[in-house]
């Protein structure tokens, strides 16, 4: 954008002078300040606006040369000429621009060229909202609109017009304008962060009492993960159930430090293993160890990093606990046992970007009120409903195995309920809830100074978008966790050939076995094809079996009671004979003798075999 002179370009920034500093514009023409001149495009950086009694302001800029030479040069304001400041870095808001008249006056392009990468010149578009006598929702137009209007508030005095009001507008009213019928002028948004019973009720045209309005404490409760959806309830501070508190559950050392800087003393156990890195500072841990948190400290790792230093990292300062007996033992072995334990107490070091799994060990197995465990607990803390809130019809937290107490709030709200069932009241807040309605002169649904007595929820259902919106209101600058520190890759490399080298070995040693395996396989018929049967034996061949050899026996045969073996021939080594009788001890078989019946089996076998 083009400027006539130094003084209309310093005129025209954005925001206030001192804070817009520095910032570039170039020259279209030469330009001449004493012995010094610039060509035409040369950039300048107005640092400072210098000013003098009786004298005109100068602005002093500074020139960088061709060969990274620079200067400063004082300008004077009224110097003309064709000046454009060059494009700026800094980045607006359509909120901040559409705010300031100068801004208004400027060209704007995108952050992001993706969207566009022409220039843009914004020009704001207001809109009107107006509401009619004999119609009672809102009328929204744009001010574009080329209509002629004609101001009659003096012909119009007697006409009667609705106010709309927010629920904002409504917590600003006094306290003398409750109770009051209201009748909703516009419905709640589709998207709500509620999911009561109430809300379908919140239709256009339908009234609502408004009995009082005030500041309701209430908390966030979430139920745990798991095969069920999970809930989030808003629950105020006067509910009557009882609690007991859950033991937390951990997934690192960082999340057990967190809760250590919430809770005195803080004991935990293990639930998983964990093995020992010796280069990592990891020690060994087993199911069932208590340990006792005592503080943060620093720790030195064995191992070093690429430039060959040792490196200390943040760890949690831990007393490995012994397990109690479960024998009885009488007050004065029980102090000494304690005393003993406190002397032998071994103290562990956990670095906080260590993964582990750990649960809270609870002392005490108190009930507390709501309104106590928030005195008594920082948050978030683990509970479960133990007694339930005998004035609820039904008590929606019952049930829950465990529940988690997210965070507490303090929320201007509006009591509010339906005509039909007055006292039966429910919680408006304004800052979850949009919903625009107008007052009426309707009378109340009960006798005039005879106030019902009113029952308020106390447990609403909420959404997730609840949840994740109040999350960000909430500890949003929290630090992340440690990340584990830099190893020495040198020696990381020689335990990762050492492990491939052991692979490898175990590899070819399974391939070897796996080989003598396949081959003793490959003997069976199972890898092969199956064989063809048997050929059908030619005619005229005898199906009897072939006839038996006779066998040569010795004299050691002769004298043995059983039998020799006449299938399989053995060479018999001649052995002592022992308690005078004659055996054959030494042979590899002894069958006996076949019999006329096994040959017949034997036969039929053979018959069926051929006739398949």
């Amino acid at each position: 954008m083009p400027y006539t002179s130094v003084e209309e370009m310093l005129s025209l920034r954005p925001v206030g002078l001192d804070d817009s500093l520095p910032f570039t514009f170039t020259s279209h023409s030469k330009m001449t300040f004493g012995s010094l001149k610039l060509g035409a495009g040369k950039a300048l950086t107005v640092l400072s606006i210098e000013k003098h009694d009786g004298e005109e302001d100068l602005v002093r800029c500074h020139v960088k040369g061709q060969t990274e030479a620079s200067a400063e040069v004082c300008i004077p304001l009224s110097s003309r000429g064709e000046f454009s400041e060059c494009e700026s870095e800094e980045c607006y808001t359509l909120k901040e621009i559409m705010a300031s008249p100068c801004l208004r006056s400027r060209r704007f392009r995108f952050v992001k060229t993706t969207k566009c990468e022409r220039i843009l010149i914004l020009s704001p578009v207001y809109q009107v909202q107006a509401i009619m006598n004999l119609r009672k929702n809102v009328l929204r137009f744009p001010s574009s609109l080329e209509v002629d209007v004609v101001d009659v508030t003096d012909v119009c005095k007697d006409a009667n017009f609705v106010t709309p009001l927010n629920l904002t507008e409504v917590l600003s009213q006094p306290d003398e304008s409750f109770p009051v019928v209201a009748e909703i002028l516009e419905e709640p948004e589709s998207r709500s962060f509620f999911k009561c019973a109430w809300l379908p009720g919140l239709v256009k045209s339908t009234n609502l009492i408004l009995h009082k309005k005030g500041t309701t404490p209430m908390v966030l409760m979430s139920s745990l993960k798991g095969r069920k959806t999970q809930q989030y309830f808003l629950v105020s501070l006067q509910y009557g159930g009882r609690f007991r508190r859950r033991p937390r559950e951990f997934n690192s050392v960082y999340e057990v430090y967190v809760a250590s800087t919430q809770t005195h003393n803080l004991i935990v156990s293990v639930t998983r293993n964990c093995e020992e890195v010796e280069e990592e500072g990891l020690p060994g841990l087993s199911i069932g160890e208590r340990l006792q948190i005592v503080d943060c400290t620093r720790m030195e790792l064995p191992c070093e990093n690429n430039k060959g230093e040792k490196q200390s990292v943040e760890a949690l300062l831990c007393y490995r606990l012994q397990e109690p007996d479960d024998e009885e033992e009488d007050e004065d072995d029980e102090t000494e046992e304690k005393d003993k334990q406190e002397e032998a107490k071994e103290e562990v070091l956990l670095p906080l970007y260590m993964q582990g799994h750990f649960v809270e060990v609870l002392g005490e197995n108190k009930k507390y009120k709501l309104c106590d465990l928030g005195k008594e607990f920082s948050l978030p803390l683990d509970v479960k409903v133990v007694s339930r809130d005998t004035e609820l019809e039904t008590d929606p937290l019952v049930g829950f195995s465990c529940l988690r107490i997210e965070g507490a709030m303090l929320e201007p709200n509006i009591q509010a309920s339906f005509p039909d069932r007055p006292d039966h009241c429910f919680h408006l807040l304004p800052q979850w809830l949009s919903l625009s309605v107008s007052f009426t002169k309707d009378a109340l649904p009960w006798p005039r100074d005879q106030f019902p007595k009113c029952f308020t929820e106390k447990v609403s259902e909420m959404t997730d978008t609840f949840f994740y919106e109040f999350r960000k209101k909430g500890n949003s600058d929290e630090a992340p966790p440690p990340r584990p520190p830099k190893r020495d890759m040198s020696s990381s490399n020689l335990v990762k050939k050492k492990s491939k080298s052991t692979k490898k070995s175990s590899k070819a040693k399974k391939n070897k076995d796996k080989s003598v395996l396949t081959e003793k396989l490959n003997d069976l018929t199972l890898n092969h094809k199956k064989r063809p049967p048997a050929p059908l034996p030619p005619d005229g061949v005898n199906d009897e079996p072939p006839p038996l050899v006779p066998r040569k026996y010795s004299a050691a045969d002769i004298t043995s009671k059983a039998k020799p073996n006449t299938y399989v021939k053995i060479n018999q080594s001649i052995k002592r004979d022992v308690c005078d009788v004659a055996a054959d001890v030494e042979s590899d078989h002894d069958y006996e003798t076949v019999d006329e019946t096994l040959v017949a089996v034997v036969k039929t076998a053979q018959e069926n075999v051929m006739f398949y």
